[in-house]
């Protein structure tokens, strides 16, 4: 267990009005404030005009804190949470183009299936996988595909969720805007 002002990967989540300049002001504050971004990820929610970002940062307690308090102070920014010590699901997905040539494409295929990745495209002498799950899991796949070579490599950004009820960051959402169901 890491001490408290020990720095870690901090997981936040942040809801954001879906409109342009958002991003580029989040960026541009995080630049500011000498926060580096490890990992960075923004989709629409099921609520219109609703952008949920997940954004993933090495940082101690006191940093965490100034990383929520500064977001907050973004016209934009809606919610935000700190979600690294709730019990949460994290996934990134990769995609990975290896060399596989026929005589080898049956064992790529073999140590794909024990990380639960799957093939996506097959070519005369290559092989495009998807695997989905943590950090971990996606390195422990590519030093297994690293002796055959590993051409590509694309990965997302993050995505993460509470487990359990509604977090805090959209059950504040949902009371700004009653449409969204709150359980």
């Amino acid at each position: 267990m890491t001490a408290p002002n020990q720095p870690t990967l901090r997981t936040f989540v942040a809801y954001v009005e879906d409109q342009p300049g958002v991003l580029n002001r989040i960026a541009s504050l995080f630049r500011r404030r000498n926060f580096n971004i490890v990992s960075l990820n923004v989709g629409r929610t099921h609520e219109a005009g609703i952008s949920r970002m997940t954004v993933v940062v090495e940082a101690d307690d006191d940093k965490a804190l100034r990383i929520e308090a500064n977001l907050y102070k973004l016209v934009n920014v809606l919610s935000v949470e700190d979600i690294s010590k709730q019990p949460n699901i994290v996934r990134d997905i990769a995609l990975i183009k290896v060399k596989a040539p026929p005589e080898k494409r049956s064992e790529v295929l073999q140590l794909c299936q024990v990380f639960r990745a799957r093939a996506l495209d097959v070519g005369p002498d290559t092989l495009v996988v998807e695997v989905t799950g943590t950090q971990d899991k996606i390195e422990g796949l590519l030093a297994i595909l690293a002796p055959f070579g590993v051409l590509e490599m694309v990965q997302s950004g993050t995505v993460a969720m509470t487990r359990g009820d509604i977090s805090s960051a959209a059950k504040s959402i949902a009371q700004e805007r009653p449409r969204i169901a709150v359980a």
